[in-house]
């Protein structure tokens, strides 16, 4: 079933508006020591409990999380500014962390927490760090399609055969992140260009577990999503997987993205010693290691720290080297936009 997910700007910013004063209200009760640092987490909920428990309970730091989405936080946290109640913030994307990086709104990251993390998942001007990593892949329906008829690049959907046969959800920041690469390293033309097409060619998704479905259910032939929908999947009744295989476009190809997870203190916090130990917990053995055993089934990014077992080795991708500063989300919903795709 083909949707279309219209957002108002007016609505969002007055939502946005609206949340920014309840935090703002709220900031002397968030900075209470009762609750110790506050972390604005945009990552999978699950994630960032299982991080926050055993940072506490191995720290004695208590930590509080607030719930929302990637971009939502990013433009609470710039609209915020130095009053900002927050005192780190944890995303699925890098787009968000960008956001808020060109506002001057992070804290760089000490020098030996940066040292726990390999320069390709970290951006180069030290501000923030990666904490986890996704993968891009077109998950495609195994009784359909072989593997000779499976498209060798993701600018390989932007062509008219494609028409009526793939998915991804346009609105979601995971989508937006993996556009965000494709300007990075294709530039301004190319990318409108295949957002121009793919509008032509795809059907709409409200979320990757929901295009993944619709694979599986035969509905469209394939559906660009992160990894680990599937790999989620597959470790529960695999109900919603059982005929999707994933291909990995490798060859540093647009679609063999590897998105960064980043984390960061805020300049504003009020904690951040406190703040700057999480962050270096995440991206150590401790945080690194609930990735690596646990089943949210994103990479691990930390120096010699194993990912979990199920997963392709992050080193089998060859996946194109993309400075995560460098991710441009205001450009990319522009494109987007003006593509009919937002």
């Amino acid at each position: 079933m083909k949707n279309s997910f219209p957002r108002s700007a007016g609505a969002f910013s007055a939502t946005l508006i609206g949340a920014s004063m309840l935090v703002l209200g709220a900031t002397a009760a968030y900075a209470s020591d009762d609750i110790g640092i506050v972390v604005y987490n945009a990552q999978h909920e699950s994630l960032g409990v299982a991080w926050a428990e055993a940072f506490t309970k191995e720290t004695g730091i208590k930590v509080t999380l607030r719930k929302g989405s990637d971009m939502e936080f990013a433009n609470q946290i710039v609209q915020e500014g130095a009053a900002s109640p927050a005192d780190v913030f944890l995303t699925e994307n890098s787009p968000a962390m960008a956001l808020v990086d060109g506002a001057g709104l992070f804290e760089p990251v000490a020098a030996e927490t940066l040292a726990q993390v390999p320069e390709n998942f970290r951006p180069s001007n030290g501000h923030w760090i990666g904490v986890a990593a996704r993968s891009t892949v077109f998950a495609y329906d195994k009784t359909k399609l072989t593997e000779d008829k499976l498209p060798k690049s993701l600018l390989d959907l932007a062509d008219p055969s494609w028409k009526g046969r793939w998915a991804a959800s346009p609105s979601g920041a995971d989508f937006q992140a993996i556009v965000s690469a494709l300007l990075a390293l294709k530039g301004e033309e190319t990318t409108a260009s295949w957002l121009a097409a793919m509008k032509e060619n795809f059907t709409a998704y409200k979320g990757n577990s929901t295009a993944m479905k619709a694979v599986n259910a035969g509905e469209v032939e394939g559906a660009v999503i992160y990894h680990y929908y599937y790999f989620g999947d597959q470790a529960k009744t695999g109900e919603n997987s059982k005929n999707v295989a994933l291909h990995y476009f490798k060859n540093e190809d647009p679609g063999a993205f590897v998105s960064i997870s980043g984390g960061g203190v805020l300049a504003a916090s009020q904690h951040k010693e406190n703040a700057q130990k999480f962050l270096a917990w995440v991206t150590g053995k401790g945080g690194q290691g609930i990735l690596r055993d646990g089943t949210s089934f994103e990479y691990a990014v930390g120096s010699g720290e194993a990912s979990n077992a199920s997963l392709t080795p992050l080193a089998d991708l060859r996946y194109p080297k993309v400075d995560p500063a460098a991710l441009n989300s205001a450009k990319v919903t522009d494109l987007m936009t003006a593509a009919g795709l937002l």
